[in-house]
């Protein structure tokens, strides 16, 4: 890669200057203290997230309200005691000469609560959640708020909110898992009102020229879910209401375990298409697309084909933290790529477990399940 080529090219957001067009997409790994205060773990993680050469790094997501937490190692944001830590973990990702950005989410009925909560009972698992209430969804449109305002406060660069995934935002959009008959159902007007009104609330509390993103559920998966007809009205919004950038993903936690879903997200830049989609329905705001980009070459051809304007890379970066100094040319080394059927890292996320990578070294294996206090052998003969 040339320094000509796109991927190496500057590229603005909201007054931020990004260095090139490589971003790191949040990914939650399970590193976090278990009472939600930054673990030097993730502060580890996130310090050579930022050293490898991605323009921006989004933080996987916080909670704005416990209730809505999705496990016990979630980053949290819902109160002052927590913003020592979150402004270290700006600082570390600044100084490795990264823009830092920190998601903030609710994760409705796939929270880890005894009572999880959302815009109608559609349970997902064992444990139906209760339908908000008119009170609860002011109490939670507040709660984004309060929380961007400290990750404003405790010096990221921007704020995202989580609209992916069929977390809460993503929920309330849905005909499937929303099926209210009052004000927050029914019509895609009225099923947008909400996540709608999290961004205005956001918008109040920080401030016009900070940048808010987005990371938007473009399709489901599902034949009764959301898709890009709606999510595409969807964007629109937020781009009118001044969204800096929209990070496009698809899929569901109800839709990733399908056979059908296993095998596409397999492919080479899977959701790009979903990007490009979404890029015709807002044209003036940044697009980032993830989804598994292994090259530089699959990288370049999305940017210059106008699919996407930023490239986000999640597992990739954790098969190998110098992907964008390698696709930069500035470290001549071979890249070591994610394998599509091997899903370690999910496994052990979804078992309560942190993540690693299979493709690590053996020597950076055993390092890290020593430091999580894993015994090594355990982990090689269960298959991790």
């Amino acid at each position: 890669m040339t320094d000509s080529s796109i991927l190496s090219s500057p590229f603005q957001i909201k007054g931020l200057t990004l260095k090139n067009r490589i971003t790191m997409a949040p990914t939650y790994l399970g590193y976090n203290n278990l009472d939600g205060t930054i673990s030097e773990l993730i502060l580890d993680h996130y310090r050579e997230m930022a050293a490898s050469g991605a323009a921006l790094v989004v933080v996987e997501n916080a909670a704005v309200d416990p209730v809505g937490s999705g496990s016990p190692f979630t980053i949290r944001v819902d109160e002052d005691q927590f913003l020592d830590g979150l402004s270290r973990l700006a600082q570390a990702i600044k100084a490795e000469g990264a823009l830092a950005i920190q998601q903030i989410n609710h994760a409705g009925r796939y929270a880890f609560s005894p009572e999880p909560v959302a815009p109608s009972p559609v349970a997902a698992g064992s444990n139906p959640p209760r339908e908000m209430t008119l009170e609860d969804i002011e109490r939670t449109v507040e709660a984004y708020a309060s929380a961007a305002g400290r990750v404003k406060a405790a010096g990221f660069d921007g704020v995202e909110l989580h609209g992916g995934t069929g977390y809460l935002l993503a929920q309330f959009v849905s005909p499937r898992t929303n099926l209210r008959t009052d004000d927050y159902g029914g019509s895609l007007e009225n099923r947008l009102r909400f996540p709608l009104r999290v961004f205005e609330a956001v918008l109040a509390a920080v401030g016009p020229d900070y940048p808010i993103g987005h990371r938007l559920l473009a399709d489901e998966g599902l034949p009764d879910g959301l898709h890009l007809e709606e999510s595409s009205v969807w964007a629109a919004e937020l781009q009118k209401r001044g969204a800096a950038y929209l990070s496009v993903m698809a899929g569901t936690y109800d839709s990733f375990f399908l056979p059908e879903w296993v095998e596409k997200e397999r492919g080479e830049a899977y959701m790009a298409s979903y990007a490009g989609e979404i890029k015709k329905a807002v044209p003036e705001a940044a697009v980032i697309t993830a989804g598994r980009i292994q090259s530089p070459e699959t990288a370049e051809r999305i940017l210059e084909e106008g699919t996407a304007d930023l490239i986000g890379l999640a597992r990739i970066l954790l098969a190998d933290p110098l992907w964008p100094q390698k696709a930069l040319g500035l470290n001549p080394d071979p890249i070591v790529r994610c394998e599509p059927t091997c899903t370690l890292c999910f496994k052990r996320v979804m078992s309560g477990r942190p993540a690693f990578c299979s493709q690590w070294s053996k020597a950076r294996r055993e390092a890290f399940l020593t430091r999580v206090g894993e015994k090594i052998e355990e982990v090689e003969g269960s298959g991790a």
